[in-house]
């Protein structure tokens, strides 16, 4: 019985990826990968003489055809994903599909885009009494609009800290719709390919980050991070590590 693998292939470098997605790489006969955004060096796990398939040019069809003829000799595929499977990964309708065709698959997660980012900032993104909650979102785009009720406006106003992918060129957008709710002078931090040998990241505010991506342009694979704890540094400490705060594993009366 076939098996399609779908694995969270990480934000970009070849050794952000799990060890159990690695060794399944490693054992499946059949890889398919984006190659717009997955590294090729993953494909080093690929065992000698795997069919590898760059699915960046092909339809939703096309990918299903690669399934139906693994399955039709028994063959396992890994199919890589970038970031982590759970968000904008477009695996539910290969899901659906494989299902209807009762093809069995696996999930297996990955470091997802954020995560890759906000370690390249040297941040983290919720701090006490300043922020404890993280939205991860997008615009609307040409490949998937927007429910109405999820705009930047609507989580702009929790001031909770934003990550929002897919919309760096709907950057004046971001910058319109939040700076009302943040003000000019909140944080905005942009990473470009996180994690990969040409990453760049620019810092700035709602006020200025479009002047300073004016003569250096970021056009793709990047995140717009918005909110007060990208610069805090005047907070209080978390009473976790407190040492009058007491919890079942610290053992202390």
């Amino acid at each position: 019985m076939t098996t399609v693998h779908f694995i969270g292939a990480g934000p970009g470098a070849a050794d952000l990826i799990t060890v159990r997605g690695r060794d399944l790489i490693t054992k499946c006969p059949v890889c398919l990968y984006a190659g717009s955004i997955v590294s090729p060096e993953l494909l080093q796990y690929c065992p000698s003489g795997a069919r590898i398939i760059d699915t960046a040019p092909m339809s939703l069809d096309e990918i299903e055809a690669e399934y139906l003829r693994a399955a039709a000799v028994g063959e396992d595929v890994a199919r890589l994903h970038s970031g982590d499977l759970s968000v904008w990964s477009a695996v539910a309708e290969q899901i659906r599909r494989l299902e209807k065709h009762g093809i069995g698959y696996t999930m297996t997660p990955g470091v997802p885009a954020f995560a890759a980012a906000a370690a390249s900032l040297g941040r983290e993104l919720t701090i006490p009494a300043v922020a404890q909650s993280l939205v991860l979102t997008r615009v609307s785009g040409r490949a998937s609009p927007m429910p109405n009720e999820e705009t930047l406006q609507t989580f702009g106003a929790t001031g909770s800290t934003l990550a929002i992918h897919l919309a760096i060129h709907a950057l004046g957008q971001v910058v319109s719709e939040l700076t009302p709710l943040y003000g000019s002078d909140c944080p905005v931090a942009i990473v470009a390919k996180a994690s990969w040998p040409d990453e760049r990241i620019v810092w700035g505010t709602l006020g200025d980050i479009e002047a300073k991506l004016t003569a250096q342009p970021i056009e793709r694979t990047a995140i717009i991070f918005v909110g007060p704890s990208l610069a805090a540094s005047d907070f209080r400490e978390s009473s976790l590590y407190d040492a009058g705060y007491q919890r079942r594993f610290r053992g202390r009366e």
